[in-house]
């Protein structure tokens, strides 16, 4: 007499989707559009247990076709879940990668849905809320997995998104993710993550664009975070001056990695003399992501930048 989804984003929609096809019959691909469903649908209650596609609270199942492997977005109000229960206890387990990749999917809908051309006062709200409770608690959900006050910020955020998409829809950055998904099994959040910096570049080309990021910079406090990121890094990431080349990728790999394997203390202005080098072996130059993780959007300044 109803459906329980419980999972992630495609657990959800999978529960959407098994409540189309019981209750309308057919295929999934005779629901590929809005409203297409004659009859009404089941109940559907909803436990996320990951953060970030925010299909808690969006009508829409995005279900993949097995042949082309192209999402089919399928939406009906009937299929909105009736309940929607956030523990931030059952996020805790979740492999960093995935709460790494889900966080980058939920702010990439909070920054998305805050510039589309269907953008309403309601999806804008949604949309500052997501962004100012997304963006300070995800370092923190990376080093801290156990911390259930940044884990149900995440939650709620990534549903105050789902909110901005229902009211919303998206953008480029996800129009232009799917395909290297479907064609190249790039997870879903890295490919958002990897086209959004584009996207917002470009949409900064308008000025309303600019002032929407702008003011998703002052909510989210970035000027100070930006200004925090550029004084603390330097000596947080010290430089190896074994090879010129190590020098030019460590400074530009300095604002995201850690490079090690160093020499304590023999750090001058232009590296230590030919003489040095040659009596000591060199030392491998290695760039490593552990842990703590920082975050740093290649678009940070530029919305520090508008926001200014």
């Amino acid at each position: 007499d109803s459906f329980l989804g419980l999972g992630g984003g495609s657990s959800m929609d999978t529960a959407k989707g098994a409540n189309f096809l019981m209750t309308n019959g057919g295929r999934m691909q005779d629901y590929w559009g809005v409203g297409l469903a004659k009859r009404e649908m089941l109940p559907l209650i909803v436990i996320p247990t990951t953060a970030g596609t925010g299909s808690e609270c969006q009508s829409f199942a995005l279900i993949s076709d097995a042949e082309t492997h192209q999402k089919m977005a399928c939406g009906d109000p009937k299929a909105a879940a009736k309940i929607a229960i956030l523990d931030p206890e059952l996020t805790c387990s979740q492999p960093r990668n995935v709460t790494a990749c889900t966080g980058i999917d939920a702010i990439a809908h909070a920054v998305e849905t805050a510039v589309t051309r269907k953008k309403t006062e309601l999806s804008w709200m949604f949309s500052k809320e997501a962004f100012g409770l997304l963006l300070p608690h995800f370092p923190k959900v990376l080093n801290q997995p156990d911390d259930l006050n940044a884990r149900g910020s995440m939650l709620l955020g990534a549903a105050m998104a789902g909110c901005a998409i229902e009211a919303s829809m998206l953008g480029a950055a996800h129009s232009t993710a799917n395909p290297l998904t479907a064609h190249y099994d790039i997870v879903h959040g890295q490919a958002v993550g990897l086209m959004l910096p584009h996207v917002v570049r470009f949409n900064a080309g308008m000025e309303s664009c600019r002032e929407a990021y702008g003011e998703l910079a002052r909510i989210a406090n970035l000027a100070k975070r930006e200004a925090m990121r550029r004084s603390a890094w330097p000596s947080a990431w010290p430089i190896c001056w074994s090879r010129p080349t190590c020098r030019r990728r460590c400074a530009r790999a300095a604002s995201r990695s850690r490079c090690c394997r160093l020499s304590p203390g023999r750090r001058p202005a232009n590296g230590p003399p030919a003489s040095t080098r040659a009596r000591r072996a060199k030392p491998r130059c290695r760039l490593s992501t552990r842990p703590p993780f920082r975050l740093a959007f290649p678009w940070g300044a530029r919305l520090v930048e508008w926001a200014a």
